[in-house]
Parts: C-alpha cells; structure tokens; sequence
C-alpha cells in the first residue's frame, strides 16, 4: 500500500499574512524606559532624585506605522537641561524603532520638575 503524497506547501504572499498589532500602550512603556535610560546614562544623572517620581510619562499617537510620543520628566537641577532633553528625544527615537519596528516621527519632552540636589538635603549637609 502506498502512502499518498502531501499537499506541497503553499507560499501565502506578505499582503495575505496579515499584520502585527503593537498596542499604544506598549510603545509608551517602551518610550519611558528609553526616556529613563537616557536620563540615567547622561552626565547630570548624579542629580535626579533617587525616589520612585522619576518615572518618566509617556503618551504615544500611533497611525500605521509612525509613532508620535509625548513625555514627561523630572530632572536635577543644575543641569544642561537643552542636552537631556536631546538625549531623551534620541533615545526614544532609536529605542522604540528597533523594539516596535516603528518610525518615530515626532518626541515631544516636557519637563514637568526641576530638583535641586540642595533643597533635597542631599548637599553639603547641614547648614547652620
């Protein structure tokens, strides 16, 4: 008795695949981690409150598959504050382009909290 054979496997072209949905609120995770990474990473990061309200915010407006993210962050204060603000914005665009496979076509940073090492109590000590 013979066996027949299997259907040859048939090549379903790309436009019949479907598609892969990122959910927005994935790329904004995805945008406050790259935004926190790169506050971590820059030179001013010795003057970022250590509590928990670090925590950059993100806001994202996905069409297809461009990505417009809003951010939200606290930073030291005194700092070069035009530099972090780069550095986030570049971050985030390289960040969420290689985890989501999406363009970023605008980041916009607003810095919501200066801090002062100083009036933290962190400083010189105590002054009397």
């Amino acid at each position: 008795m013979t066996r027949p054979e299997p259907p040859a496997e048939r090549i379903i072209p790309p436009t019949e695949r479907g598609a892969t949905r990122i959910a927005d609120r994935a790329v904004a995770k995805v945008a406050a981690q790259a935004a926190r990474e790169a506050l971590r990473a820059g030179p001013d990061a010795a003057t970022l409150p250590v509590s928990g309200g670090t925590v950059p915010r993100s806001g994202v407006d996905v069409r297809g598959d461009i990505a417009r993210v809003r951010l939200s962050v606290e930073l030291g204060y005194p700092s070069d504050i035009g530099a972090q603000c780069g550095a986030v914005r570049r971050q985030v665009t390289v960040r969420v382009g290689e985890l989501t496979g999406m363009q970023v076509s605008d980041v916009t940073v607003r810095v919501d909290r200066l801090h002062s090492a100083h009036l933290r109590g962190d400083g010189l000590g105590r002054v009397r």
